[in-house]
């Protein structure tokens, strides 16, 4: 099991590209996480989903097992279930860092939260696009991380939707200094200099990456991008 994640390390760094493995060849994973550490990548973003929450099936604990093998790059859990209570321990145990659970099957995330830090994780809250930002607000100081889905979450390559923004705005101005302001779905070149513009200090990118000819590239353009346009990026 890992260590603790020391989050205030990571927001030393923002902002932060956080590579989604949704989008890896699953063929050749060593290989792609190995091209995401030599690009500059210090943390990865791993989506887990169960067919119910969310309509479509991804990885399950087995292979989170065989990513922890091979990297020690703190690993970002997004649980996309409909019981995600069930699974704290075992993605813990299975080598998560952060793991984060669902606004909408959890309308008060707090127990959740206690559980994961007892687990020796740290602890994120994600809302959905049609999610009012209202449902989230009274625990953005209670987590660690905070995602904002820019897409519905289950299938990759969707649009960015602009409804993130205002709800990021809203977020950053009720959280504290020391939270991972978090945004996934369709982020790129274009939408990304928009999410930081909101207050997003981490973000989630797939194809947007791991789908260009040149990884470490479009890995440099794209935190330069967050970083000129961020201005609340520490």
């Amino acid at each position: 099991m890992n260590v603790v994640l020391n989050i205030s390390q990571l927001l030393q760094s923002v902002p932060l590209v956080n590579p989604s493995l949704l989008a890896a060849d699953f063929a050749d994973l060593r290989t792609v996480i190995k091209q995401l550490e030599e690009v500059g990548a210090q943390i990865l973003h791993l989506d887990i989903m169960d067919g119910h929450f969310v309509p479509n099936l991804s990885f399950g604990v087995p292979v989170v097992e065989a990513i922890r093998r091979i990297t020690a790059l703190p690993l970002d859990v997004h649980l996309m279930l409909a019981n995600p209570e069930a699974f704290l321990s075992v993605f813990r145990k299975a080598g998560a860092d952060i793991l984060s659970v669902h606004i909408e099957v959890l309308p008060d995330p707090r127990p959740a939260f206690d559980t994961i830090r007892k687990l020796g994780a740290a602890a994120g809250i994600v809302s959905n696009p049609p999610t009012p930002v209202e449902a989230v607000l009274p625990f953005v100081n209670d987590a660690d991380l905070i995602l904002t889905m820019s897409v519905m979450p289950g299938f990759g390559g969707q649009s960015f939707n602009p409804v993130a923004l205002e709800k990021i705005k809203r977020i950053r101005s009720a959280a504290d200094a020391d939270k991972l302001i978090s945004v996934d779905g369709g982020i790129g070149d274009e939408t990304i200099a928009l999410a930081a513009q909101a207050g997003a200090n981490l973000f989630v990118t797939g194809t947007a990456l791991l789908g260009k000819p040149d990884v470490k590239a479009q890995f440099q353009r794209l935190r330069r991008q967050a970083g000129a346009n961020g201005t609340h990026c520490q």
